[in-house]
């Protein structure tokens, strides 16, 4: 579910690109100043290369230029907190940049992180869903530590549906689904921030990795912290949620991922789950929904049977809506 592939791909040749100036940052928090690299070639390249984010692999690092117009502040608090010990069970930690090595690069800053094995997507069957649910709920109930790490924006998962609505009014103004789409979103309403519990603000298991150096068993970890902050935490269990109310997520997943939940004393839901869940699902599903249409007339493609399902779940909620 929504797990970014993490097979490097070689790097560009080019000594000029912005690719090739993080390359050059990662070899030099991997190795000393003049010492040579013996890392085989499969665990050197470019991981992802959008336009959220460029992560490049060196042997056991990864270090990432996030996206442009990043909030200074905000970044930095954010990093604050997943070096903060009181989430050390939660996040992979950052590494130190290197002393020679820029901060930012073309504008976007720039962070070095342990590379950790992901998720298989191709082993659905041993996702971990119960691990994932216990780190949210960690995640969850630990209170704001103080200093920077606490200084945090409110999570951006409610502005990142609202924004994939914009891109796909922009992109598919035209496409006969787009009005579907609009009116699901006219059923989720614009709720004021009642609550201010620290979360993720994207979880999917693409944000999953294994701690490194701790063998084949070691323990799951949260990365990427770029729409990390304060908020409802329901919002982070609002993809698999949406996925389930889709028909996506097989009911034992959903059932076991919920009630992992529960009972790590996650306090992003109550007795009746969906009384909290049902507006950030609906928001997911609508974000969800417009991405496909934004992405698939760019790529002038149809929408694949995902997407489709995602447009119809849309079309359910639509038809719920009263007045």
């Amino acid at each position: 579910m929504d797990s970014a592939p993490r097979t490097p791909t070689p790097p560009l040749s080019s000594p000029e690109g912005p690719l090739d100036r993080l390359a050059a940052l990662a070899r030099a928090a991997a190795h000393e100043a003049e010492a040579p690299c013996r890392c085989a070639s499969g665990l050197v390249g470019v991981l992802a290369d959008r336009a959220d984010g460029t992560v490049v692999r060196h042997g056991g690092l990864v270090a990432k230029a996030h996206a442009p117009g990043t909030d200074p502040e905000a970044h930095r608090a954010r990093l604050a907190l997943a070096a903060h010990q009181d989430v050390g069970g939660v996040f992979l930690p950052p590494l130190p940049l290197p002393r020679s090595g820029p901060q930012e690069l073309d504008g976007r800053p720039v962070t070095v992180w342990p590379y950790g094995p992901p998720v298989d997507p191709e082993d659905p069957d041993a996702a971990p869903w119960e691990d994932a649910a216990r780190l949210l709920a960690l995640l969850h109930r630990t209170p704001p530590p103080p200093g920077r790490a606490g200084r945090l924006p409110e999570m951006r998962a409610p502005v990142k549906a609202a924004l994939a609505v914009d891109r796909m009014r922009r992109a598919a103004p035209d496409h006969p689904a787009t009005a579907t789409v609009l009116e699901a979103w006219r059923t989720v309403p614009e709720a004021p921030v009642a609550y201010r519990f620290l979360c993720h603000g994207d979880f999917h298991l693409g944000q999953l990795v294994r701690a490194p150096r701790e063998g084949t068993h070691a323990p799951w970890r949260l990365i990427d912290i770029d729409d990390l902050g304060l908020g409802d935490p329901a919002w982070d269990l609002a993809r698999p949620a949406a996925w389930f109310a889709a028909g996506l997520l097989p009911p034992g997943i959903w059932s076991r991922f919920l009630g992992a939940y529960q009972e790590a004393g996650g306090p992003a839901v109550g007795a009746d789950p969906w009384e909290r869940l049902d507006v950030p699902a609906r928001a997911l599903t609508v974000q969800t929904a417009a991405l496909a249409l934004a992405k698939s007339t760019a790529e002038r493609r149809p929408l694949d049977e995902v997407e489709d399902v995602m447009i119809d779940t849309c079309a359910r909620i639509a038809g719920r809506r009263t007045g």
